[in-house]
């Protein structure tokens, strides 16, 4: 079993040229099976490729005794196997409450920190995580359980620019199989037989029911389709590429200079409509994707309704806008799209709120910060249910067939409107709120759900009659405001979730 690991992990660090001539690699070791087992084939394989290995130890100081008996092991480890070692210490519970963070996201960020601190001052050229084949079916899973696209397909990459995993293409089995015929114990964290974090929860309960009553040979299926996958994404980025240079402008709005192609952190972005028009769909979103996330420096939180508001703003009107996660918005123009950071409100006109897109379905933070929209699909045998929901209520029921924009949670603008009769007869919000005797101070600080300028929903007030439910009506969405009681962020992210 050693020499089939060890020669596969050679022909896989070779396939993909992870490490090359003088290369020196910092190992990320916790002391697991998993990280172990990658010192040990690096130690075997470092003087036939050429390279030096150095080991990084993160204490994230949450397990008391048994982290301090953690990094004694390691210690002891690389010191019987002649590899330089450095241990950091971080308090990454008080990290975590300090930063906002979830317990992972701040493990994560520390371990990063210390693999670059490495690099920096040990001349590190590579750093080696100890993911594995099982882990990168996990990833895929968690990837299409919370929704994702072709790039959380991909799952973990194998090079990432400096970061290698030199063991993706080996089983949690071969590895464990591989110490044992070493003689060589390792380190086991008991929170990695929890079920409080998803990945674990995935790793006990589903993957083995999958194996056990689907297909015996599931990771390596998923392991496939990553790798599929990445071929594909890879070839996507090509293209993407190529329309960027045909379709996008970079404009410093202090000096008003354009320059076209060009990939930097910028002001404002023009995406040229008829250059967009000729690419296909799946080059489009990306570009725009790419877009945002430049305006904004990151990709964090841009969904796949975002780009669609986006793309479907080509088709619309000269001065339609929508406004995008990170401060930014995109505006139609006569020959394409601005995707700019928003102006203040000053500039965008007083007591105007930033406008959000309804995730459907899904859960969408509102303007306020304080309160939650939830959207779902009801079946269509509960039609008659709908009449039982009071007038005044926080959750609606509409005939989503009716949307012709998308919705989007707002404060009024000009042009607004209700439709008060089945007959389809309009009135003016601003008429509206006079009726009802709003007060002035009020009326801009209501939230809104919208579609386009059709006011659809006035939560806790009255609905539009255009989006009552019928016989007609084909699909039913039902919209519920709830109060965000907490202010904690489940990490989103098609990251891997462990480093070492």
């Amino acid at each position: 079993m050693m020499k089939n690991i060890v020669e596969q992990t050679e022909l896989f660090i070779r396939k993909y040229g992870m490490i090359e001539k003088n290369d020196v690699v910092i190992a990320g070791v916790s002391g697991g099976a998993d990280s172990v087992c990658l010192l040990f084939i690096l130690c075997s394989l470092q003087e036939r490729l050429g390279f030096r290995v150095k080991v990084c130890h993160v204490n994230h100081e949450l397990r008391g005794r048994e982290a301090d008996e953690d990094e004694a092991y390691v210690k002891e480890l690389c010191a019987r196997l002649g590899v330089p070692c450095r241990i950091f210490r971080e308090d990454v519970e008080l990290i975590a409450a300090k930063r906002k963070q979830s317990l992972e996201e701040a493990g994560r960020t520390v371990r990063r920190a210390a693999f670059g601190t490495m690099c920096r001052e040990d001349g590190g050229t590579k750093i080696a995580t100890a993911h594995h084949r099982d882990d990168n079916a996990e990833t895929v899973l968690l990837n299409i359980a919370r929704g994702t696209g072709l790039k959380g397909l991909c799952g973990i990459r194998p090079v990432q620019g400096r970061w290698i995993r030199p063991l993706l293409a080996s089983s949690r089995e071969q590895i464990e199989s591989f110490l044992k015929a070493q003689g060589v114990s390792w380190r086991t964290d008991a929170t990695n037989e929890e079920d409080d974090y998803t990945r674990n929860r995935i790793r006990h309960n589903i993957l083995p029911v999958m194996k056990e009553q689907v297909n015996a040979g599931v990771v390596r299926h998923l392991e496939e389709l990553s790798m599929q996958s990445l071929e594909v994404w890879q070839y996507l980025e090509q293209g993407v590429q190529k329309a960027r240079e045909r379709c996008v402008c970079v404009q410093e709005e202090r000096n008003g200079a354009y320059h076209a192609g060009q990939k930097k952190v910028p002001e404002v972005i023009r995406i040229g409509g008829k250059a967009f028009g000729q690419e296909a769909p799946a080059v489009q979103k990306q570009l725009v994707r790419e877009c945002i996330a430049a305006v904004r420096g990151g990709e964090k939180d841009i969904g796949s309704v975002h780009l669609k508001s986006v793309t479907e703003l080509f088709g619309r009107q000269c001065g339609k806008r929508v406004d995008l996660p990170g401060g930014v918005t995109a505006e139609r123009t006569y020959d394409g799209i601005v995707i700019r950071k928003r102006r203040n409100t000053k500039e965008e006109g007083a007591g105007e709120m930033r406008e959000v897109l309804l995730n459907i379905p899904g859960e969408t933070l509102m303007p306020d910060g304080i309160h939650r929209v939830k959207c779902r699909f009801a079946d269509i045998s509960e039609r008659d249910k709908a009449k039982e929901i009071p007038q005044k209520s926080y959750t609606k029921w509409i005939d989503y067939d009716i949307i012709k924009y998308g919705l989007s949670v707002r404060t009024r603008r000009s042009g607004d409107y209700l439709t008060v009769d089945e007959q389809g007869k309009h009135q003016k919000l601003k008429s509206w709120f006079i009726n009802e005797k709003i007060p002035r101070e009020l009326r801009d600080k209501m939230l809104l759900v919208a579609d386009g300028h059709h006011i659809v929903w006035i939560p806790g007030r009255r609905m539009s009659r255009a989006c009552q439910i019928s016989n007609r009506t084909k699909r039913i969405l039902e919209m519920k405001i709830t109060e965000d009681k907490k202010d904690v962020r489940d990490d989103q992210s098609a990251g891997s979730g462990r480093e070492s």
